[in-house]
């Protein structure tokens, strides 16, 4: 696998390519998620189910809007938590690819200071955001510990954070539905 810089990482994704980068918690599978070939091809290096859907890194809260729904109270869990590692169960605005929906909602985040926050601000529109692992495996905190079995076109080097997963939401629902404990305590 081929260690780039973010300018060169950036230049893979907007070809519709598959990059590995830290984020705040763990290494993540990064991709055009509004690519919908760039998207299965996450899913397949992953040998994801097709029932369990990705979810979205977004450079910003307006980014997020751009895609979900977010009402006032959902808006304020946003501005309280990102960036950081909060993900935000919302209805989508927008198409987006099957593979990142479940019931009309998709996942999205902001995510904390990282490898991976500087590249989707870069990028400037949402990218794929699920661990860089095959399916059923653990997740990893550093790309040197990336599955020789993934088939990506690049990798940022480098160690995430470390600790749990993004804390998942549900904000499509009232009252808001806890749907993973993860690195937020709210």
């Amino acid at each position: 696998m081929t260690h780039v810089s973010l300018a060169r990482a950036l230049e893979v994704l907007r070809r519709g390519g598959v990059v590995a980068c830290p984020t705040e918690t763990l290494v993540g599978l990064l991709a055009d998620a509004l690519d919908d070939a760039a998207v299965a091809r996450v899913v397949a290096a992953k040998k994801r189910p097709s029932d369990a859907p990705l979810a979205l890194l977004v450079p910003d809260l307006a980014g997020a809007e751009a895609l979900v729904e977010l009402d006032e109270a959902a808006r304020a869990l946003a501005e309280a938590h990102w960036p950081g590692a909060l993900t935000l169960v919302a209805r989508t605005r927008v198409r987006l690819p099957a593979p990142l929906l479940r019931d009309g909602t998709v996942g999205v985040r902001v995510p904390g200071p990282s490898l991976a926050l500087d590249l989707v601000r870069a990028f400037g529109g949402p990218l794929t955001a699920t661990s860089a692992n095959l399916s059923g495996e653990p997740a990893i905190a550093s790309t040197d510990d990336l599955d020789s079995g993934l088939v990506l076109d690049a990798v940022v080097a480098g160690k995430a954070g470390g600790g749990p997963p993004s804390t998942i939401v549900d904000v499509s629902v009232s009252p808001f539905r806890l749907i993973r404990a993860g690195a937020v305590t709210l």
